[in-house]
């Protein structure tokens, strides 16, 4: 099968042909239609998630069909189409699985990064970690819900029931969250860099109450805000936009440095907080609510060959919505949405 492979960090991926993968008792083997690309794939390249399996193969927001099971799987059968997220295995015996906390497991793998994912034909995964996906979502725009949508939905959650919310960062995970806020009737205030006017424009397109850069005050107090850009510099401004008792999740895996900051911005109950990785019950809630309201991911596609260009486009900023690497190209034909 064809591959694009991480040999080192700060490489490029080099496109190989290696074996097709076979499923262990509790894996099933999946055909790759689509990948999308995340920004924790750029950590990963850019050599600042400082651990993953080498040489490797990223992707870690995988749709294809499963073509071949192992003895213990009992959940799927060869033919059906699943999504594959960043938690890959989790040991079920650590005092955060027995307590359901499986996100912060001692012994957690991760695909595409302690496992090999999705930049790839083929792909082998623990079956429990898979999840089946509502036919009324084509592979293409399918795919960002498994990293962007499942884990901003983590963060989101965290929100409580903030009426007011600012998403510092307006990429694949704020543009899929900002559609369930507003089918749950929440304002939700977007902030980009500077300049961005593009990225403002396509915010209040999807319904945003406010846009602007985020060197900018929102024009009222929030009542909570989720910082979805890696870049430590916005914890101090998103503590000074919330309200008394408001709360900033921090929803990425890497943020560079965080500077100091006075404590009357945390002061009056205001609670600063991160979120880690997912929960397979995360999975489910959000797969469960994204064709309710409905969900539609804004996609930019490129082939799989292409995997460097997509993370040097999404590098720079220059991805609208999310990335996508085609895989099949006959699912890629078959399949509509917003593209």
């Amino acid at each position: 099968m064809r591959a694009m492979i991480l040999e080192a960090p700060h490489q490029p991926l080099r496109l190989a042909d290696v074996p097709v993968p076979q499923p262990h008792p509790e894996q099933v083997l999946i055909r790759v239609h689509a990948c999308a690309v995340c920004r924790t794939d750029l950590h990963i390249v850019d050599g600042e998630l400082t651990h993953p399996k080498l040489p490797l193969i990223p992707g870690h927001q995988i749709v294809g069909t499963i073509e071949a099971i192992g003895d213990r799987v009992v959940q799927f059968t060869i033919g059906q189409r699943v999504g594959v997220p960043w938690l890959g295995h989790t040991c079920d015996r650590c005092r955060y699985c027995l307590n359901g906390r499986e996100n912060l497991c001692d012994f957690a793998e991760f695909t595409g990064y302690n496992i090999d994912g999705g930049y790839a034909e083929y792909t082998v995964a623990d079956s429990r970690f898979c999840f089946p996906l509502d036919p009324s979502f084509p592979d293409l725009q399918a795919a960002p819900l498994l990293c962007g949508g499942l884990i901003g939905y983590r963060a989101y959650r965290m929100t409580g029931d903030a009426e007011k919310i600012g998403f510092y960062g307006f990429g694949s995970a704020a543009h899929i969250l900002i559609q369930l806020a507003r089918y749950q009737q929440r304002q939700v205030y977007a902030f980009t860099r500077a300049g961005d006017i593009a990225g403002q424009e396509f915010a209040r397109q999807l319904g945003a109450t406010w846009a602007g850069s985020s060197e900018e005050l929102p024009p009222e107090p929030l009542d909570a805000a989720i910082i979805f850009a890696p870049i430590g510099k916005l914890v101090p401004t998103a503590l000074r936009a919330v309200a008394k008792g408001g709360t900033v999740i921090c929803a990425g895996i890497h943020m560079s440095e965080i500077p100091a900051f006075p404590y009357d911005i945390l002061w009056e109950e205001r609670v600063l907080r991160s979120v880690a990785n997912l929960t397979r019950q995360d999975g489910e809630e959000f797969l469960a609510l994204a064709p309710q309201v409905p969900i539609h991911t804004e996609i930019n596609t490129f082939n799989l060959t292409q995997a460097n260009e997509a993370l040097t486009a999404l590098r720079s900023g220059k991805i609208t919505g999310s990335a996508v690497l085609v895989v099949d190209e006959n699912s890629n034909k078959e399949n509509t949405g917003m593209i």
